[in-house]
């Protein structure tokens, strides 16, 4: 049996990264993200961009969710795997710390794994839900 901790599979590697990020365990997701990762969140969405490097992308997208939001998650739900592709089917939940509005919608994410590290990510979100809990 592989031990998931230090799999490279495709599907593992991002297991692991949203293990970290729910733990707010930046090292730990900085592990997951090859040296050229592009992270890209979608267009409409607060910190829509291409994000470079682990550094870039931790942050630039997971600090800045941190001091917006209040127990930001994403709960990954599930996967399907081809190849060096992962898209995960999930949920982000929070709460908007300047309204105190909750947010829970879902998302869908694109990973491209190799060589055991997250190389590409795409998000897909709805989002206008997002933009409704902000100020």
């Amino acid at each position: 049996m592989t031990d998931f901790s230090t799999s490279t599979a495709p599907a593992d590697v991002v297991r692991r990264q949203y293990l970290a990020s729910a733990a707010r365990d930046l090292p730990a997701l900085r592990a997951t993200l090859a040296p050229d990762v592009e992270w890209t969140e979608m267009a409409g969405f607060p910190l829509a961009g291409t994000y470079r490097t682990p550094d870039g992308v931790t942050s630039g997208v997971m600090e800045a969710l941190g001091a917006d939001w209040d127990d930001w998650t994403a709960h990954d739900d599930a996967y399907v795997t081809e190849g060096e592709n992962v898209v995960v089917l999930a949920r982000y939940t929070a709460v908007n710390r300047a309204t105190g509005r909750p947010l829970d919608v879902r998302v869908a994410h694109h990973f491209v794994v190799r060589g055991g590290l997250i190389v590409r990510f795409e998000q897909f979100v709805d989002t206008a839900t997002v933009r409704d809990a902000m100020p």
